[in-house]
């Protein structure tokens, strides 16, 4: 698997400073994509252990408040079993840190289904996200007020509770959290 950056401080991707893995490869191709670079799975850097030693010692601050893995497309088959592992070995290190995910793919048909990949590797991925946010961005819908997502299609799910309570919940967050 290949990635286009790892960002050691991101403002941008969920709550509070974090840091990032921003994933090559995606099929989607959505009109307007910020990160149009990335489609190609070929695009940037080999991930290797010593990528993910990077971003384990990015996260040692107690100010850094979480990961965020974005993409190019993280739920792709071709990324999804190295990506398996890397959130386990995030939350195993820093459990009380979560794990936010931006996929293209939806949580009910895409992702629970088990239809994109060995659905094992999948349920891996979700055990260890804490909120996922789903749906392809639609550049009709853009609207740049909406905090952590592109586009109004697009929902932000607290898997955690929804996981709980056993439906969708989806992550309000607190307004204060920038």
């Amino acid at each position: 698997m290949n990635y286009a950056t790892i960002k050691p401080f991101d403002v941008a991707n969920g709550p509070g400073v974090r840091v990032s893995l921003f994933v090559s490869g995606c099929t989607h191709r959505c009109k307007g994509c910020f990160n149009e670079e990335a489609w190609d799975f070929s695009y940037g850097e080999q991930f290797t252990s010593e990528s993910l030693d990077r971003i384990l010692e990015a996260m040692k601050p107690d100010y850094i408040k979480g990961f965020s893995l974005l993409g190019g497309e993280p739920f792709e088959p071709r990324n999804q079993v190295v990506l398996a592992d890397v959130l386990e070995k995030i939350k195993e290190v820093y459990p009380d840190k979560n794990i936010w995910c931006y996929t293209g793919y939806t949580y009910e048909k895409d992702l629970l289904s088990g239809r994109l990949c060995d659905k094992s590797i999948t349920e891996k991925m979700l055990r260890n996200i804490d909120i996922l946010v789903d749906g392809k961005f639609v550049e009709e819908l853009k609207n740049l007020k909406l905090r952590f997502k592109g586009s109004e299609n697009q929902r932000i799910i607290d898997l955690r509770k929804t996981e709980e309570i056993g439906e969708i919940t989806l992550w309000e967050g607190d307004r204060n959290e920038i």
